[in-house]
């Protein structure tokens, strides 16, 4: 047997929550991209099942109606496959599976989840999740992050593919066969060279539009223009001149209202006789002060005399100074300018701008675009002709490039078609043809990604007719032809693990041996499992789980094999239900052969 490496692990539990034991296995490479575990919760037959598969190949086997395909639906699930309350094991309120992968940072899924607003670091862990309620739409996470079901069938797509009789795996939508073609391929140089010419095709189009579009608007608009440039040609607004008037109006209003505050206090004080009293009581206080006794200043009545003399002396000092201090101010020199003139000058700027849109200190910039529509308007046509040209000229490398990615397409079809025929005549289809179809496409339906529309089309039958795969394969032969192309295609695609289920039904002996060198082939670069009823295919695996449904819980059970319980398995693939010794050894060397 090959050397293995990595460990894995697997444990179910029942209703009566008995764990079945932990035995590791090892595997022969290492995936950068896989499936790390899955844990799956109240599932039609599972009650609690956690499952850490490992690298490399991986077999699952049972008696027909053990639930192998209970698992594969589980995940299916978990890959935003379509939700079923009847997922949910009876008695429960809820059902949930748990997908986490490993990826790469230059994995294509982390930029799928930016360009989708999910918080996730490349390189990490990711753990897809849904969850089925009795109550409410399922629910589908990436990172513990709520996603729509469409999201997470779009980040699976990019992390796992199944192949069988009625999984769609991307080898089985046209629309992913142009793409598988390319990796094929290596195309990658010429599509971005492709990509490149197309967008600047695009502008160039788009330019060339634009510039037509305006042209005609302008000349539609022509005397309306003309009659617009004269006007604010007329007004002659100035950079930052509305902001200023604005400035220049508030000084003069302020000015005005300075003047007319002064006036009426110098009216006031000159019409009060303020003074004149004033004067007149501190001659008379002055008097009291000099009488006979008041003199000294001693006593209450000369003492009381002397403070009202005092404060009238204040006053009357207070008073002239006010009258010095308001003679002062309407000294200063009023503000010059013609206020008048200066709202007059504002308004009209201001009526412009609501007349032709936007703000006062916009209209030199508005005079200019109008200007620019009416030279347009008048212009003749070489501007047009050159946009036109230029256009030309970007679709004219456009079709180079895309000239040159056909040509490279139809070479690498033909590798591919032979690739594939390789792969099916050992897989009992050697009366099967596979072959890529080209469509051309017009400018119209041509894009970044090339000329032509490309799908892998299927002839079961000599004289029988190509036709789309899924319609031409039978269910049987379906997983078989899935294998096949992916083989050929080993290394096209970003999905790390790969799920076949019964891609070995109907066949047996030689075949079946050649589906599982196949598989083994496929597992050197990426994680495989497959669901089988094939002593050949499972005696290839790294690893190997038995489904089993236990009659006295009704619910269904994984175990991971050691060597000695995978030959036992193995031997009864062989046998039956009774197993003998002859078939305890052919499973021996089933398993040293492989």
């Amino acid at each position: 047997m090959r050397q293995r490496m990595g460990p894995s692990r697997v444990s179910a539990q029942a209703h009566d929550s008995e764990l079945n034991p932990v035995v590791p296995i090892l595997f022969s490479c290492y995936v950068p991209l896989m499936l790390l575990s899955i844990s799956i919760r109240e599932f039609v037959l599972i009650s609690r099942l956690d499952l850490s598969p490992g690298e490399g190949f991986t077999a699952l086997t049972g008696e027909t109606g053990a639930g192998k395909s209970i698992i594969l639906d589980a995940i299916a699930l978990a890959l935003g496959g379509p939700a079923d309350r009847g997922f949910i094991r009876v008695g429960a309120d809820q059902a949930s599976v748990a997908a986490e992968f490993e990826a790469g940072a230059g994995h294509p899924v982390w930029a799928l989840l930016k360009a989708h607003g999910v918080g996730a670091e490349a390189g990490d862990t990711l753990t897809l999740k849904r969850v089925v309620r009795t109550q409410g739409s399922a629910r589908g996470f990436i990172n513990d992050q709520p996603v729509s079901a469409a999201l997470l069938a779009e980040a699976g797509d990019l992390l796992v593919e199944i192949h069988g009789q009625h999984a769609a795996s991307s080898l089985m939508r046209p629309s992913s066969h142009r793409r598988l073609l390319d990796q094929f391929a290596g195309n990658d140089a010429l599509l971005a060279e492709c990509a490149g010419a197309w967008q600047a095709l695009d502008a160039a189009r788009a330019a060339r539009e634009t510039l037509k579009a305006e042209q005609a608007a302008a000349r539609e608009a022509r005397e309306w223009l003309e009659a617009s440039v004269e006007e604010l040609e007329r007004l002659a607004p100035q950079a930052g001149e509305a902001e200023r008037l604005a400035e220049e109006r508030m000084r003069l209003m302020q000015a005005e209202r300075v003047q007319e505050a002064v006036s009426e206090a110098e009216d006031a004080l000159a019409k009060g006789g303020s003074e004149a009293a004033l004067g007149k009581a501190a001659r008379a206080a002055e008097r009291i002060c000099r009488l006979p006794g008041f003199d000294t200043g001693e006593g209450t009545l000369a003492q009381t005399a002397r403070a009202a003399a005092e404060a009238i002396e204040r006053a009357l000092i207070e008073v002239r100074e006010a009258e010095l201090a308001v003679a002062r101010l309407s000294a200063l020199p009023e503000a010059s300018g013609d206020l008048d003139a200066v709202e007059a000058r504002l308004f009209a700027l201001r009526a412009a701008a609501r007349k032709y849109g936007g703000e006062a200190e916009l209209l030199p910039a508005r005079l200019e675009a109008l200007r620019a529509r009416l030279n347009l308007a008048e212009a003749g046509d070489s501007d047009l002709k050159k946009a036109e040209a230029a256009e030309s000229a970007a679709r004219a490398r456009w079709h180079g490039a895309a000239h040159r990615l056909s040509e490279a397409r139809r070479g690498a079809a033909g590798r591919l078609e032979k690739a594939i025929a390789a792969e099916l005549k050992p897989l009992k289809l050697g009366r099967a043809t596979i072959r890529v179809a080209f469509t051309p496409l017009g400018e119209a339906e041509a894009g970044a990604a090339g000329a032509e529309r490309v799908e892998f089309e299927a002839e079961t039958n000599p004289g029988a007719g190509f036709g789309q795969l899924r319609k031409v394969a039978s269910g049987g032969e379906l997983a078989r032809v899935s294998l096949a192309l992916k083989c050929a295609l080993a290394e096209a695609g970003s999905a790390g693990t790969l799920i076949f289920d019964e891609a070995d039904q109907g066949v047996g002996g030689a075949v079946a041996a050649a589906i599982g060198e196949r598989f083994e082939h496929l597992a050197r670069t990426r994680q495989v499992f497959a669901v089988t009823h094939s002593p050949q295919v499972a005696a290839a695996a790294d690893g190997h789980l038995l489904v089993e449904k236990r009659a006295e819980a009704g619910e269904t059970h994984l175990t991971l094999l050691d060597a000695c319980e995978r030959r036992e398995e193995i031997a009864r693939m062989l046998s039956g239900a009774e197993v003998t010794d002859e078939a305890r050894a052919a499973a021996g060397r089933l398993m040293e052969d492989a």
